[in-house]
């Protein structure tokens, strides 16, 4: 591993022989506080989760959906806790829209986090339930200084949220997004987190929570019912595998879009990125052009698994990723169509222990805030995903009731010759699997330490040849490809960004830790 930090940056990477990351401090050190108390990495990720809902909720809530990959100390196991759309969803209920809806009701699916955290506690944990909700529930019940980063992103939220659905009496102090500094406070989470302790989210699922939900939503046009909530479970899941040099990269597979990432891995396999300078215009092109071809796929071709007429595995065939690779030019952009296989605003958390145990847990809302829906009394702000559906008629991603929609957060991890080797995440929408193809590669290929990999300059693919390229980029690597045919266009992206990521790689001494400088976050060990 190279030590050296060649990029700007405020951080320095963490070593210690238990550590945790996240994008907020608070949340980073309610999981400290969790080890320290004798509590399991996977205590620390699920006290840290929770308590992001307070401190970070630009970027997720108590309705957020919740995907994770851990290794046990014997095995690697997913869990997919992605909500599905009501039973009454159809594409007939948006037939008038020319797409789904970004905000409000209608673009509310069940929220699965809550399911998420009982099932890790009940299958992983050491501490108890009620334990892991402490540090969030005396942040909303006693209030705490909201961080810059989360400022800006709670400003830059506000005009884009729907009025008389409950975010406005939520998330504004009085009438106006809170300073940097100015203490947030809500005793309606407070009391809704008490409810799932004492619950262990049976309130939630249930009982007056999803009561709460349901009239709400309803309140406003929803077709959601407590059926709808009470069928609501979440899947253990095995993750998908891709070799990439000497390691194995994990990702949850569909409805996830962590396949794009490991397709393309798979197509970088044919080029020896080694060989070219990692801030190189030849390096970053082949990493660019490999995952728009992979987007052209998994745009196409993935959904809810159990519609998809094309099965992961078939997307990820070794042949099939070795001709798609064939399609890139190394000498010029190009927009690609999806190929043909044979037939056959988000959080995220790392941590790992002394025992070997390591998690990587993701959770968001989508879009920053998610749908603009926060229940009264509950501080519950419900998730948008029902965005992430089509209403492409025949289209794998069709809009359908009790149907999971394409979902854009993504754990990753990686392991070499059988042991667990990094925990890592970029949150951040459509920047989530070039993140992690660029995190991987600045990993693996070029064996930069985990602060290095987060602080470098990332790129994210639009349509066609449009990419972004982050400003602290330099203007050779810029011009050269422009050169190449690439057109430098800055979408706007208030929220989402370049992302921002945290990582865990455990060495032969103990773990090293990074949190990403674009955000608030801090890497904490002991």
């Amino acid at each position: 591993m190279d030590w050296t930090l060649p990029y700007p940056s405020r951080r320095q990477p963490i070593l210690a022989d238990n550590v945790v990351a996240t994008s907020q401090p608070l949340a980073t050190q309610a999981g400290v506080a969790m080890l320290a108390r004798g509590g399991n990495a996977i205590d620390a990720a699920l006290a840290m989760a929770m308590t992001l809902t307070v401190v970070e909720p630009c970027s997720n809530g108590i309705g957020s959906d919740l995907f994770a990959i851990v290794w046990d100390g014997q095995a690697l196991i997913g869990l997919n806790a992605s909500g599905r759309a009501p039973a009454a969803w159809s594409r007939g209920r948006f037939e008038s829209l020319s797409h789904m809806p970004q905000r409000g009701v209608d673009a509310v699916t069940i929220p699965g986090a809550v399911s998420g955290w009982v099932a890790l506690s009940e299958r992983f944990g050491k501490l108890a339930f009620g334990d892991l909700l402490e540090p969030a529930i005396r942040y909303a019940h006693d209030g705490h200084p909201v961080s810059p980063v989360v400022a800006e992103k709670w400003r830059l939220a506000e005009p884009l949220m729907p009025k008389g659905l409950g975010w406005h009496d939520h998330f504004l102090i009085d009438g106006r997004v809170p300073k940097p500094g100015e203490r947030f406070r809500s005793q309606a989470m407070a009391s809704t987190f008490e409810a799932i302790a004492r619950s262990r989210g049976e309130a939630f699922y249930r009982g007056p929570l999803a009561a709460a939900m349901v009239e709400h939503l309803c309140a406003h046009g929803g077709a959601h019912t407590r059926a709808d909530f009470e069928a609501h479970a979440v899947d253990w899941v095995t993750p998908l595998a891709l070799q990439y040099r000497d390691v194995t990269v994990h990702e949850i597979p569909p409805n996830g879009q962590g396949i794009a990432a490991l397709m393309a891995l798979g197509m970088l396999r044919a080029f020896d990125l080694r060989s070219l300078p990692a801030d190189s215009i030849e390096s970053q092109h082949l990493q660019v052009e490999a995952m728009k071809l992979a987007f052209a796929d998994v745009h196409h071709y993935v959904g809810d698994p159990a519609a998809m007429t094309v099965s992961a595995a078939t997307l990820l065939d070794d042949r099939y990723l070795h001709d798609r690779a064939q399609s890139i030019d190394t000498r010029r952009a190009s927009a690609f169509e999806p190929g043909r296989p044979p037939r056959g605003g988000t959080v995220y958390v790392c941590a790992a222990d002394r025992t070997g145990m390591m998690v990587s847990l993701i959770q968001s809302n989508y879009m920053g805030f998610g749908s603009g829906v926060v229940v009264p009394g509950t501080g519950i702000s419900l998730q948008n995903r029902g965005a992430g559906f089509t209403l492409q008629a025949g289209h794998p991603n069709e809009v359908a009731g009790g149907k999971r929609p394409f979902h854009t957060i993504i754990p990753g991890f990686m392991m070499r010759d059988g042991a667990p080797l990094a925990a890592f995440g970029v949150m951040g929408g459509p920047i989530q699997p070039p993140g992690h193809v660029q995190t991987v590669v600045r990993l693996v290929d070029y064996a930069m330490n985990p602060q290095a990999a987060l602080d470098a300059p990332r790129w994210k693919v639009n349509v066609g040849r449009s990419i972004d390229l982050e400003a602290s980029a330099s203007r050779e690597l810029r011009d050269g490809l422009i050169a190449l045919g690439h057109r430098l266009e800055s979408v706007p992206d208030s929220y989402m960004d370049f992302g921002a990521g945290q990582i865990i790689v455990k060495t032969d001494s103990g773990y090293v830790a990074a949190s990403d400088p674009r955000r608030d976050g801090q890497a904490a060990g002991f």
